[in-house]
């Protein structure tokens, strides 16, 4: 068995918590890769089911893993999990077991009535919904979500109001498309009396093919800092999920924790019992083992990946920088699909380290798993219909094309 290293006896928060700890804070468990939308920038490259998926009794035997170990909660994802048929009774199973349940949708299964059940004793403040919204309009949402998703948000969220149930989240993939749309979010969550929460875009799954399109521009990550910075501030409930502490380096840090916590304090359960370091990593690189050999806790505690990310790290070119005890480098993820190095900067570093190392020689590692359905459907986003349409010969275009006039 691989040994831990030494935990030092002081120091801050952060530091301690880069050794890893006994059972992470929360885990994201994607409950299945089935999906009725084929979102652009889908992390999981989400769509099809695959027929391995844990059983509800191995489910069930994970959730009493988890009780034991004293995780706190569980995020629940997928593809989209209300899908599975008894997504319902495996939330009612972590409820009765003490385990929190944060679910993330698309919003398409929350009915009035399963709002109301979310919203009765039976949920016990157990449970908390988070409805995927990527675009403060039909247009900007539907651009990169499909056609009829932004309708199908906005339906959930009123029934979830309707039936009383407290403080659902609206969580918001930022991109350039909507980084002017903040204030408009913010409206929409007072309007349903909800949170909003805000995530990053992470260039893995399909998010790979769109991340050049989609990703913030320079001046949109000093709007979106400027703007976090703002909201948090004056005590308004602006969520990030530590997604943003690439951003530290402009000066202050947002609250959290500001690290990356891959195998230290978070990691990921996919829906056939793999574990990954990260929730954003879903590759053979970042795989630690799965479930199925030995437990959860046996991965959590004795995976030679989840070792090696807890032992102190070096930083790398990234350790010379002024900046680097607020931002810690960034993003692992994002440095690995972009085919940056692990202990270089950030793609999207502030101080522009990142343009420099992006436009290097790099390798774009290949995606080692892919569930996008086999045909698109009428689901498929504008997005995509726009990136995958064949090729215009330039006739097509022009009749003249091609031609060169005569000049003698």
């Amino acid at each position: 068995m691989t040994l831990a290293p030494e935990r030092p006896q002081t120091g801050s928060l952060v530091q301690q918590f880069e050794y890893g700890l006994d059972a992470p804070i929360c885990l994201t468990w994607e409950l299945t890769y089935a999906c009725n939308l084929e979102c652009a920038h889908c992390l999981s490259s989400s769509g099809r089911r695959d027929p391995r998926e844990l059983s509800t009794e191995q489910c069930k035997a994970v959730i009493d893993e988890l009780q034991r170990m004293q995780v706190f909660y569980v995020n629940i994802g997928g593809g989209e999990p209300t899908i599975r048929p008894d997504f319902w009774e495996l939330l009612e199973y972590a409820v009765h077991h003490q385990v929190g349940v944060k679910f993330s949708t698309n919003g398409v299964r929350i009915t009035p009535e399963r709002a109301a059940f979310l919203a009765s004793p039976a949920c016990n403040g157990y449970v908390d919904v988070q409805i995927s919204l990527d675009g403060a309009t039909a247009e900007v949402n539907d651009y990169v979500r499909g056609p009829g998703s932004y309708d199908t948000a906005l339906r959930a969220l009123q029934n979830l109001q309707d039936a009383g149930f407290a403080d659902a989240k609206i969580s918001v993939v930022c991109t350039r498309e909507n980084i002017g749309q903040l204030d408009e979010f913010k409206a929409l969550a007072d309007r349903f009396g909800a949170t909003l929460r805000l995530t990053r875009l992470r260039p893995s799954g399909r998010g790979a093919d769109v991340w050049d399109e989609l990703h913030p521009l320079p001046e949109q990550q000093r709007e979106l800092y400027d703007w976090l910075m703002a909201h948090t501030a004056d005590g308004e409930q602006v969520l990030t999920g530590d997604s943003f502490f690439h951003l530290a380096a402009f000066g202050e840090s947002l609250p959290g924790l500001n690290l990356c916590g891959a195998g230290r304090v978070v990691c990921l359960i996919d829906p056939i019992g793999d574990v990954y370091a990260c929730p954003f990593a879903i590759h053979d690189n970042f795989l630690a083992g799965n479930l199925l050999d030995g437990g959860f806790q046996k991965v959590w505690q004795t995976s030679p990946l989840f070792q090696e990310l807890r032992a102190p790290q070096t930083g790398g070119a990234c350790a010379k920088c002024q900046f680097y005890d607020s931002c810690r480098g960034g993003c692992m993820a994002a440095k690995f699909f972009t085919g940056l190095p692990l202990d270089g900067p950030d793609p999207e570093c502030v101080q522009g380290y990142g343009e420099h190392a992006l436009a290097g020689d790099r390798t774009i590692p290949a995606a080692s798993q892919d569930h996008s359905k086999t045909n698109p459907t009428r689901n498929q986003p504008v997005m995509l219909q726009l990136l995958t349409r064949p090729p215009v010969s330039d006739c097509a275009e022009s009749p003249l094309a091609g031609f060169v006039p005569d000049q003698t």
